[in-house]
């Protein structure tokens, strides 16, 4: 089981001001984090920084110990992140985004075809495996982008704003998915806008103004 730690970080994009100064986090295998704000406080700054993609101004992002490397390694590490935009290829089927990323990441042929199918069936897509990236929703495609992340299985999973396009149903869906997540020892942070989304994680560190304070920690 991994554990995630972002220690006094100062993290910023080029030789602009930093987005977040000292930020001080330690996210644990088997429980939800929350991580909240309003729309530019950062939380897509900090998720960047846990998964390998932004390197700290100061201080330093770790997992079990080990400082990150950049995205190349937070993924050898386990580090798995469904981004906001959801990343999908287009011209792939809602399967084939599954599967290529299972491949990407040493699995076999057959682990691809079953993780693709178990994942898309738990986010309510079995109906549309087939289908093309751009033939789906909004919400499918942002579903289809968390069975990516579930089907990778890593020991960190990284998901921001993973529930903003959902219909309730489909919200409470998804974050009983992130929950089984955590309960099979993973770290689980979530990035989001949304107050019931936040309740229902165990613990919520907030940004604002440049800084990281627990609402619940």
């Amino acid at each position: 089981m991994r554990t995630l730690t972002v220690d006094a970080a100062d993290l910023a994009y080029g030789d602009a001001a930093p987005v977040l100064r000292g930020v001080a986090v330690q996210a644990r295998p088997g429980e939800l984090l929350a991580v909240t704000g309003t729309s530019g406080a950062g939380k897509s700054t900090l998720l960047s920084a846990m998964a390998g993609l932004l390197t700290p101004r100061s201080g330093a992002v770790s997992v079990d110990g080990v400082p990150l490397a950049g995205r190349d390694h937070a993924m050898g590490l386990g580090v798995v992140l469904v981004p906001q935009d959801n990343g999908l290829a287009s011209i792939l089927t809602a399967a084939e985004n599954v599967a290529v990323a299972v491949l990407a990441t040493g699995g076999s042929p057959a682990d691809a075809r079953r993780y693709s199918a178990e994942t898309l069936d738990a986010v309510g897509l079995s109906a549309q495996t087939d289908q093309l990236v751009d033939e789906l929703s909004g919400g499918q495609q942002q579903r289809t982008a968390i069975a990516r992340g579930l089907a990778l299985r890593g020991g960190v999973l990284l998901a921001d704003e993973v529930t903003s396009e959902l219909d309730a149903a489909n919200r409470q869906k998804v974050l009983e998915l992130l929950r089984a997540e955590a309960q099979r020892g993973a770290v689980v942070v979530l990035a989001t806008h949304d107050p019931e989304a936040a309740a229902s994680c165990d613990r919520e560190l907030h940004l604002a103004d440049g800084a990281a304070s627990w609402v619940r920690g």
